[in-house]
This record gives C-alpha cells, structure tokens and sequence, in this order.
C-alpha cells in the first residue's frame, strides 16, 4: 500500500508539472512569436556588426603615419653594413611617441647641420669680397657671428624664430591642448620632418622612393652632423679658418 501510495504521488506531482507547463510556460513562449520587423533589425545589427569587426583592423593599419605604426623595424635610414645602428639602445627603450620625436629632432639637428657645413666654407671663401656689411667680416667662420651688426643680428635671430615657430605648428600639439606632464607631443598625423615645404616639388609619390630620399637626407645630415662639430672644433683649437686649413 505504502508503494501504491508513494506511486500515485509521484503521478499527481507530475500531472501538475504538466499542467503547468502547458498552461503557463508553453504560451508564454509560443504566443509571442518574433515578427518579421524583429527578424529583420536582429539580422541588420548583426551585419554592421561584423562589417565594423572586419574593417576595424584595417582602417589602423591603413594610418603609416600615426603613432601605432611608427616602430624601429619599419624606420628608413639603416644602410648595410651597420644597419640600424643604435648601439646605446635609444629606440629599444623608447615608446613609439618618443622614437617619433627622436627622429624629428635627428632630422631637425641634420638639416641645421648641412645648412651650417655651407654656411662654413661659403662665408669664409667669400670674406673680404662680400657685398654685406662692407666686407668688413673676416677670420674663422666660428668668429663671424660677433662681427654681425646689432641689427642683423635681430632680424637673423627672428628669421630663426619665425622657422620654428611654422615647424611647431604642423607638427606639434598646441600646449594648451596636452597635459604638462607630455612636452613636445607630435600630432599623431605628422611625420617627422614633413613640414610641407618642397617648393621644388621633390618628394615622390611612391612609398619606396620617398623611403630612400628620407635615407638619403638623413645619411647626409647624419654627415653634416660630423663634419660641423668638427669645423667647430678645429677652428676653436687653432683659431684657423677650415679652407685655410685646406691651403696650408
């Protein structure tokens, strides 16, 4: 009896999860099938959702030259056999905004050079001829800046400053739009030394023809480099023009 009794209340328990479920839980989810406008944005949503998965890796690769693609690896200006010769490790210790100003000051630094090595030669070959300032400078070209005018100073000093302040707005962040702690910041979309100005027309289109004139640039300011700090030093050591060291 007692398993008669135990078998009948195991069949009433089960009738009324029965009678639960066909009653309550089944219509609660057949009743309201999705409709054809639900169907439709479910399946729409899921497309611009994969369209932005499959275009969003793209869209940061296609930016050379931002920040996230400037690296060590895909820098021009290592030449066999010293390739990228950096034996103190400066860019492997630096983060992809600091290797970015690196090459804009090695760049900025090679341009002052080669304009220097000019300003060397030129300005000693033709002292005592020269139609500035009665062709009264002459000696080493170290001496010359002390013989300039007062007046020529300023507007050379202002010329400069005029140069630099063109190159800081392309390529810098506005300090008031940076945090304090981050001078020098570099617009993610400016690439170190294109400060647009090639009247000229020099700069190529393509991408391996203008690696290899950005080579050529930096190998000759990386020279200018040398041969400045070596202009200045002989001249300060023997008081010496570079050409008279040349003819002597």
């Amino acid at each position: 009896r007692l398993f008669l009794a135990q078998q009948h209340l195991i069949t009433s328990i089960h009738q009324k999860r029965s009678y639960h479920s066909h009653n309550f839980i089944l219509p609660t989810i057949y009743t309201s099938p999705p409709t054809l406008y639900n169907m439709f944005k479910l399946a729409l949503i899921s497309a611009l959702a994969g369209s932005a998965a499959a275009f969003a890796p793209a869209q940061t690769g296609a930016r050379s030259t931002s920040l996230n693609s400037f690296s060590a690896e895909d820098l021009p200006g290592a030449l066999a056999p010293m390739g990228f010769f950096d034996p103190l490790g400066f860019a492997e210790k630096a983060d992809e905004a600091t290797l970015k100003r690196y090459r804009e000051a090695e760049v900025t630094h090679g341009r002052v050079a080669m304009l220097a090595v000019i300003g060397f030669l030129v300005g000693e070959k033709v002292e005592g001829s020269s139609f500035l300032f009665d062709a009264s400078i002459s000696g080493p070209a170290i001496s010359h800046p002390g013989q300039v005018p007062p007046g020529w100073a300023a507007i050379i000093i202002g010329a400069i400053g005029f140069a630099e302040l063109q190159r800081a707005k392309t390529g810098f962040v506005d300090p008031s739009e940076t945090s304090f702690d981050n001078p020098g910041e570099l617009n993610a979309d400016y690439y170190p030394g294109d400060i647009g100005f090639d009247p000229l027309g020099l700069k190529p289109d393509d991408a391996e023809e203008l690696d290899i004139m950005i080579t050529k640039e930096l190998q000759n300011g990386r020279l200018a480099m040398l041969a400045a700090a070596g202009f200045l030093a002989q001249e300060a050591v023997d008081g010496k023009g570079i050409l008279e060291h040349f003819s002597s």
